[in-house]
């Protein structure tokens, strides 16, 4: 499988796990937090599979996001772009790697959600991690396309 068809596959693979209903019994909101967080998984394994695709020209032994993405990363033109991308607080980039980085702290990202009350409609509030994450696999993949195109020029 080239790094091409990995990356599409990992993305593919983020958003079936999104897809999943939880059903509506007692352990609904824990299958929930459990196809949130494995999408979010995947969708670094993507990342990673990604940074491997726009690199390939360069042969790199490693293709850790926190050494490429990192501020002594290497001077290649795809990387450079995704760090100002990542250094930009409203991308998709810095979103995704906020929760990742949580994802791997021991309280993890996924959050039960709050019951309301009987009667009370909720108001405001943040977006749950799902939606956040597919609108994010959804920004990304834009992305992706312009910087397989810049990488091919290679």
């Amino acid at each position: 499988m080239t790094p091409r068809s990995r990356t599409n596959q990992l993305l593919y693979q983020a958003e079936l796990l999104l897809d999943i209903d939880p059903g509506n019994d007692e352990h609904a909101e824990a299958r929930r937090m459990a196809s949130e967080e494995a999408a979010l998984a995947l969708a670094e394994l993507a990342l990673e599979s990604l940074l491997r695709e726009v690199t390939e020209h360069a042969r790199l032994p490693r293709h850790d996001w926190h050494e490429l993405l990192g501020g002594e990363g290497l001077g290649i033109a795809e990387l450079h772009r995704l760090r100002e991308l990542a250094a930009r607080p409203d991308s998709w980039l810095a979103w995704l790697l906020q929760r990742i980085e949580a994802l791997h702290d021991s309280a993890g990202v996924a959050r039960r959600g709050r019951p309301s009350a009987a009667g009370m409609i909720a108001v405001g509030g943040s977006a749950a991690l799902g939606d956040e994450l597919r609108a994010c696999l959804e920004a990304a993949k834009r992305e992706i396309q312009s910087l397989r195109e810049t990488s091919q020029e290679w």
